[in-house]
């Protein structure tokens, strides 16, 4: 069991900023900007990208619709924010979760 399922769960504690039936969005423990917040679906069985199907197309399209209203929520929306996945681990992905970085609310340096 991933960290990520212990925290949706409610094992782990997070600071969150949305929770809806489908997803969870919580500051991560360890920000890389001002504003960083982990968006991540409640369904168990996706690892990675690599893991999702068409079955998983109605999630995926939800996810992204809600990430505009999170960085709202932020204070973010108005002057900009970057939206990253890491996938596999030479990407750097931590947790075998999907989930989306919110990063924001300073610079950010050009990728």
């Amino acid at each position: 069991m991933t960290i990520f399922a212990k925290i949706i769960q409610g094992a782990i504690p997070c600071n969150k900023v949305y929770e809806d039936e489908h997803i969870l969005a919580f500051h991560d423990i360890a920000p890389r900007a001002k504003v960083h917040v982990l968006v991540i679906p409640k369904q168990m069985h996706l690892a990675g990208l690599q893991d999702v199907s068409d079955a998983d197309r109605e999630l995926m399209g939800y996810m992204m619709a809600k990430i505009p209203h999170i960085a709202a929520l932020l204070g973010v929306d108005k002057t900009g924010y970057r939206v990253v996945t890491n996938n596999g681990p030479h990407s750097g992905q931590e947790v075998p979760h999907l989930h989306f970085h919110i990063l924001g609310g300073e610079q950010l340096k050009h990728l």
